[in-house]
């Protein structure tokens, strides 16, 4: 009898920690505005390639399902401008008047940035904020809209030529950050979140180098949440 009773008693328990999903679960859509800010890569060789994205504003759309009350996921897409600014130093440097052999290349490309990630979501609830962390990849895409290119003569100054080639470049991208949920109505609310990317430069250009570098993007944002 009381194996009997054991095996019900799990059996309840069993039931019960099943049914927490489907009671505790939860789907919202947000929409959050952020800035993207990357710092400057480098890499070495026969000359020095320096790489710097510009600083950007973008927004993003998430669609995010909890099942537990602690664990979820969600997709994104966010799009941001990509302009990234190339130089070629060379390391070798001609003796005064002989400038020509030290030209110094560089390419400014004009950019959008589309990126899709699927993340897992880690979530508590405190009252009436709800914080989470999220860790996730994806897949990030640099569309070149346009740029121009230069060489720089030390003895004679610069000189600009036509547009140079670009080429989409499509990359993954390693997810990660934190936030919270802050409650305002029942199904309405405002989300704080960082969130940062990980990822190579974008090569976008064959002209001048791309340092091929891991690159961190830091997003800080503020958005808006509505839950169902």
């Amino acid at each position: 009898m009381s194996r009997q009773i054991a095996v019900l008693g799990k059996f309840v328990l069993a039931t019960l920690f099943l049914a927490i999903p489907a009671s505790a679960s939860q789907t919202d859509a947000a929409i959050s505005l952020y800035g993207a800010f990357s710092g400057t890569t480098t890499s070495g060789g026969p000359s020095t390639n320096t790489q710097t994205p510009a600083n950007a504003a973008g927004g993003m759309i998430e669609l995010r399902h909890l099942v537990h009350p602690w664990l979820g996921y969600e997709a994104t897409y966010s799009f941001n401008r990509a302009n990234q600014n190339y130089t070629n130093q060379p390391l070798l440097f001609c003796p005064v008047g002989l400038g020509i052999c030290s030209e110094t290349l560089s390419a400014s490309i004009s950019a959008n940035a589309h990126e899709i990630t699927g993340d897992w979501v880690f979530s508590l609830k405190l009252l009436n904020l709800h914080p989470f962390a999220v860790v996730g990849a994806g897949v990030l895409m640099d569309v070149p809209t346009g740029g121009n290119y230069a060489v720089y003569y030390p003895s004679s100054g610069s000189l600009f030529f036509p547009p140079p080639a670009t080429s989409t470049a499509v990359k993954p991208v390693f997810v990660y950050g934190a936030g919270f949920d802050w409650g305002l109505l029942p199904h309405l609310g405002l989300r704080f979140q960082y969130r940062g990317n990980v990822s190579r430069a974008a090569a976008l250009t064959s002209v001048v180098q791309s340092t091929n570098a891991f690159m961190n993007t830091s997003e800080p944002m503020i958005g808006a949440y509505f839950r169902f």
